[in-house]
Formats: C-alpha cells, sequence, structure tokens
C-alpha cells in the first residue's frame, strides 16, 4: 500500500516530481503518483485529498507552479503532512510559486523544499514516516553515510591529483 502521495497540476513537474519517486524507491517507500488539478477538476481533486488517508497515504508531496494552490488546498483537506515543491516558472522563476507555497495561513502548514526540490522532498517525506519506521530510518542513515563517503573521496582525489588536473576530468 502506497504510503506517499505524489501529486502534481500538470504532467510538465514530471522531470521535478519524479525525483521524489526516484529517492523513495530508492529507499523503499511505497508511492503513488498522480497528475490532478484544484483548479481544472476541483470536485477530482477534492475525492483525492480527502480520501487519501484512508488509502494509506501518510504524507502527500505536491508540486506546483505559478499560483501553486495544490499543496495549499491538499493541506486544508488532508490531515496528515504535506511537502510543497515550488516549480520553477519562465514568469518570475519559480519565486511565485515559493511565496504561494510558504505563505500559508495559520493553521494550514505545508512544509516547503527549494524550488525543483523534487529529490528533498522525497527525503523528507522519508523522514517523516522514518519517526515509525525503523527500519526505514536504518536506510535513511546508510544513505548520509554514502553521501559522506562520496564526498570524502572527491577531496582525496582533489588532494591527489590537484584542482587543475580534478577540473579538466570534471569536463570530460
Amino acid at each position: 500500500m502506497a504510503k506517499v502521495g505524489i501529486v502534481m497540476g500538470s504532467d510538465s513537474d514530471m522531470p521535478v516530481m519524479a525525483q521524489a519517486a526516484d529517492i523513495l524507491k530508492k529507499l523503499g517507500v511505497d508511492f503513488e503518483m498522480t497528475v490532478i488539478s484544484a483548479h481544472r477538476e476541483p470536485d477530482i481533486f477534492f475525492e483525492y485529498a480527502k480520501h487519501a488517508k484512508d488509502r494509506g497515504i501518510r504524507v502527500i508531496i505536491a508540486g506546483a507552479g505559478k499560483a501553486a494552490h495544490l499543496p495549499g488546498m491538499c493541506a486544508a483537506l488532508f490531515p496528515l503532512p504535506v511537502i510543497g515543491i515550488p516549480m520553477k516558472t519562465s514568469d518570475l522563476g519559480g519565486v511565485d510559486s515559493l511565496y504561494s507555497i510558504v505563505q500559508m495561513p495559520s493553521g494550514i502548514p505545508v512544509a516547503t523544499v527549494a524550488i525543483n526540490g523534487g529529490m528533498n522532498a522525497g527525503i523528507l517525506a522519508a523522514k517523516i514516516l522514518a519517526v515509525s519506521d525503523e527500519a526505514l530510518l536504518e536506510r535513511l542513515a546508510a544513505y548520509s553515510e554514502n553521501m559522506k563517503n562520496d564526498v570524502v573521496a572527491k577531496d582525496e582525489k582533489l588532494q591527489k591529483i590537484g584542482y587543475e588536473e580534478y577540473l579538466a576530468g570534471m569536463k570530460k
């Protein structure tokens, strides 16, 4: 049963939302993904958000651009955590989306990640679930350790060959 619902208002958001799906898959977290519009199909959206908990969803990740109502509307109807991903837009570079998501009224919080921050949204959803899932917490710890080891290895290489050769290797 899916524990995370990933929703987006348009399939143009798919590349960013797929980042959340990819990290959840890597961490072994079940999810469902849906294209749904709070504006264009409010009746379908209301049914989705109101009944997500009944289907086993424990966290919703909602991506939206421009007016960015999807995360806030999810938070208004879904009683558990909602993570908003502001999408980069051609008009204002995503700042419009960021402000729309992060400035929710008191009592209707939406945890908000960076513009196009799909990967961090997935990690945050996993961390929320890990509060009551020790095995997931261990997988998150291993993921963090791997990131640390990657940075250590890069620095060791830099110290060994120097910045010019390192940079030349990056350009290939």
